[in-house]
């Protein structure tokens, strides 16, 4: 292939991070009828390159990669993979620079933010590296005579990781660490819109030493490239970050495998603000919990709730935070860059031009700004009703609607009433409050006066149709592993 407009970028130093072929079993793989899919800065709409886009049959090759390496890997002595794994942390954080650049390029988000995501994931490697040694085997008293009893983790098989836009590197380093450090071996499918950042942490791989066909990486048309994995009974783990629309999908297509699935789907973050808070935090973390990564974030806030007493204050102290926000392209590190495509855009109109003719104010923002067809202002919506499109859809993008309540119960039931439960943010600073708010709230995590909760450490994931499962944490290498249950007798 061509050298890409991204290779030949000056902002990076190491061309050979600029893969633009599938690696599979080891090796760099374009399709065999040539196609490939463009991939365009969002800042500029310029394409940076173009990458390989595998049919059917390759995509299933690459199980057929995973699968013969899978007998190898598993059987490895966990420190073995922990060294691997640690090796690959290091080249992460020796090329941090380079990586963070080539996700600004493809994907938009401020050059801080993006070496922040490497840093982030980068971690996870690092956490997997010492959590593959970990015992395995677990006594349990037993309730036979003269019979001893163990239970034993071993690793599922293959595990394809489907992985998306927003986070390119992150969310597939949070998959792949766990399943590798299980003894699971890895066929992963990016985002068609962000394939370079998984390219390069598969050349990163590669370099660390990870056996051929132990980590594939298979870039193309989801549509193509995902069914042979959903159908095919040898991929024995599937996970996925992105919408509920499509886990759903795939949960339905992994029906007849009876996979094990992991699924980090949608979310519809509130933001609930009571009179005892400390009302300039709020508004900070506010800002934080609405506004990073362009709000293009499963975390991100999407509808902010603040007591009446406090209402009026804290609106003009968030639309002052929030027009103050600057717009830009990623490299000059704004606070807000472009959105993905034209459809994240219209989705902000949509939701806008909704809450406005149904009562809502428009303080701040509410159109595309100048720099260009994909960036669009910070937004706040004040006096937003319950019955506004954004109060009941995720909106991923830069707008805020932000409506009163008057009781603790009131509140509660408008958070809640809502098929997600990914995350909800907090504020107030009486214990009891949060107590019951915490123990009352439907949702996976609760951030108390704070925006930050993630993290290698943590067990990521949510309830209702937010998702299955959890990732991090010990949590997330044992959903790449069954339990063996032995009773041995030795008579």
């Amino acid at each position: 292939m061509p050298v890409t407009a991204l290779a030949a970028h000056d902002d990076i130093q190491d061309k050979g991070l600029v893969r633009s072929l599938s690696h599979v079993n080891g090796e760099w793989c374009a399709a065999e009828d040539g196609d490939t899919i463009p991939v365009t800065d969002p800042a500029t709409g310029a394409c940076v390159g173009d990458v390989a886009s595998l049919s059917a049959e390759e995509s299933a090759a690459a199980v057929d990669a995973a699968h013969r390496a899978f007998p190898a890997w598993s059987a490895r002595l966990p420190q073995d993979r922990s060294v691997l794994l640690r090796r690959w942390f290091d080249l992460m954080i020796a090329h941090k620079e380079d990586l963070a650049r080539i996700m600004v390029l493809e994907q938009g988000k401020p050059i801080s933010e993006a070496r922040g995501e490497i840093d982030y994931a980068a971690s996870f490697l690092e956490y997997y590296a010492e959590e593959a040694k970990r015992p395995d085997i677990e006594g349990v008293t037993s309730h036979l005579p003269d019979a001893e009893v163990e239970l034993w983790l071993e690793p599922v098989g293959v595990a394809a990781l489907i992985t998306p836009w927003n986070f390119p590197s992150a969310m597939l380093t949070r998959k792949a660490g766990a399943a590798l450090a299980a003894g699971c071996t890895v066929v992963a499918h990016p985002s068609g819109e962000t394939p370079f950042s998984a390219l390069a942490l598969a050349e990163l791989a590669a370099r660390a030493g990870l056996p051929p066909g132990v980590f594939n990486v298979v870039t193309g048309r989801a549509a193509t490239v995902v069914p042979p994995w959903t159908s095919d009974a040898r991929v024995r783990a599937l996970s996925f970050t992105g919408s509920t629309r499509v886990g759903q999908l795939l949960y339905r297509n992994s029906a007849d495998t009876v996979k094990r699935l992991v699924m980090e789907l949608g979310g519809h973050a509130p933001v609930i603000v009571f009179k005892d808070a400390d009302l300039d935090t709020a508004v900070e973390e506010a800002i934080k919990a609405k506004f990073a990564t362009s709000g293009q974030d499963c975390l991100g806030a999407n509808r902010i709730y603040v007591e009446r007493p406090v209402y009026d204050d804290f609106c003009a102290r968030f639309i002052a935070a929030t027009s103050d926000l600057s717009i830009g392209q990623g490299m000059d590190d704004p606070d807000i860059g472009p959105l993905m495509n034209e459809a994240a855009v219209t989705k902000q109109e949509e939701h806008v031009a909704d809450a406005l003719a149904k009562g809502a104010t428009l303080a701040c923002g509410g159109k595309r700004h100048a720099l260009g067809p994909l960036f669009y202002e910070p937004t706040a919506l004040v006096d937003v009703p319950d019955s506004a499109a954004i109060m009941q859809e995720e909106t991923f993008g830069p707008v805020a609607p932000i409506t009163p309540f008057d009781s603790e119960d009131e509140v509660i039931a408008r958070a809640n009433a809502t098929e997600y439960g990914l995350i909800a943010y907090l504020h107030s600073l009486d214990p009891r409050r949060i107590y019951r708010m915490t123990r009352a709230l439907q949702f996976g995590m609760v951030a108390v006066n704070r925006t930050k909760v993630t993290g290698a450490p943590i067990p990521f994931g949510g309830v209702k149709q937010s998702g299955l499962g959890r990732e991090g944490a010990r949590r997330g290498m044992e959903e790449f592993m069954e339990i063996k249950y032995v009773c041995r007798d030795w008579a």
